[in-house]
């Protein structure tokens, strides 16, 4: 592989880019974007060598796609169309299942590969690209059968290069799972945010007062709503039924509140740190 086209140049497409070119400095890595100034800036962190546009990828070896997941449902197809019979594309999104259905019945259903490398933060753009960001990270790929196995091969490589470990799963497992450990504490940091801003008119107080503790739940909640609006509406289904849980558990701890149960509200943080045994086994 040689010449590697990035659709979106943000934290993911990005960081990615600094980490494949860091192992493979033969490698030419190409820019697309729709923003003109997203691309200038790319080239000014050094992030790309060259600009691009979609017709340029009928060069491409490899192509990574790093955009908000309603674009790469509606562009999928096309980059597809573009590419040569010897190319790959890969997607980032943080949903999988719409994504994979736009191009089951592509004629270059094999040339794509479907994965979402679990690794961020809660800034974007190119200035938000790092290097180091997926060591020891897992990357999900889905329906790996569906893709020429020496494309997959290739592109798997890269990524293990950089320190990422691979897992398989079904487009409709990973959709259900990650609504649990990602959409929904998103949703958890905005609504938080929300609720502290309504309350507190006063901004100063809560800076003041605001601790590590404030600061770490809240974090997500500066993520970008362009990116996240279109993943929530992909993975309606899984979303509101860990609302509808995530909800129902509140309620329970505003009951015992109500009640005076400190006993059951002490037991029921008691079980909630069994989490740090299975994050500890994880990572």
């Amino acid at each position: 592989m040689k010449n590697i086209y990035a659709i979106g140049i943000g934290l993911i497409g990005g960081s990615l880019a600094i980490d494949i070119k860091k192992n493979n400095p033969e490698m030419v890595i190409h820019g697309i974007s729709r923003k003109e100034a997203t691309l200038n800036k790319a080239l000014e962190l050094g992030l790309i060598d060259k600009k691009a546009t979609l017709d340029d990828l009928k060069h491409a070896d490899l192509v990574i796609v790093s955009i908000p997941v309603d674009a790469t449902v509606k562009l999928l197809p096309t980059i597809l169309d573009k590419i040569p019979d010897t190319g790959l594309v890969v997607d980032a999104g943080s949903t999988k299942e719409a994504i994979c259905e736009v191009v089951a019945n592509h004629p270059k259903r094999r040339n794509f590969l479907a994965m979402h490398p679990i690794a961020g933060t809660e800034h974007s753009g190119p200035t938000a690209a790092i290097a180091g960001l997926f060591k020891g990270k897992t990357n999900i790929v889905c329906e790996v059968e569906k893709t020429t196995f020496k494309l997959q091969e290739k592109a798997l490589k890269l990524f293990t290069d950089i320190g990422m470990r691979i897992r398989y799963m079904n487009p409709a497992e990973h959709d259900k799972h990650i609504a649990y450990v990602s959409h929904l504490s998103h949703i958890s940091s905005f609504m938080l945010g929300k609720t502290v801003i309504d309350k507190e008119k006063n901004e100063r107080d809560i800076f003041d007062m605001a601790g590590s503790g404030f600061a770490s739940t809240v974090r997500l909640a500066k993520s970008s709503p362009e990116m996240w609006t279109p993943i929530f509406k992909q993975n309606k289904a899984n979303v509101v039924e860990t609302l509808e849980e995530y909800i129902a558990n509140l309620t329970h701890f505003k009951e015992l509140m109500k009640a005076d149960a400190y006993d059951a509200i002490f037991d029921e943080m008691k079980n909630a740190n069994y989490i740090k045994e299975i994050l500890n086994g994880i990572h």
